[in-house]
């Protein structure tokens, strides 16, 4: 379940920023297929990687988290 809700809104915030996933990708360091996983809740998400996902959204973890 948790991993379905900030999959949500790291595409949302992706498509804030229109951005594909391949950029995001490119910005994070990993793969797109893993972006894509994320985004639809397969995969969970370590600390350090949902890191380096916020600062290639350009925001804040407190901006991140803030309508989760």
């Amino acid at each position: 379940m948790i991993q379905e809700i900030v999959g949500k809104r790291i595409k949302q915030l992706r498509n804030k920023l229109n951005i594909s996933q391949e950029e995001l990708a490119f910005r994070s360091n990993v793969h797109r297929t893993y972006i894509a996983s994320l985004e639809v809740g397969k995969r969970n998400i370590s600390i350090a990687l949902l890191e380096r996902i916020v600062n290639a959204l350009e925001i804040s973890f407190s901006e991140f988290f803030e309508y989760i």
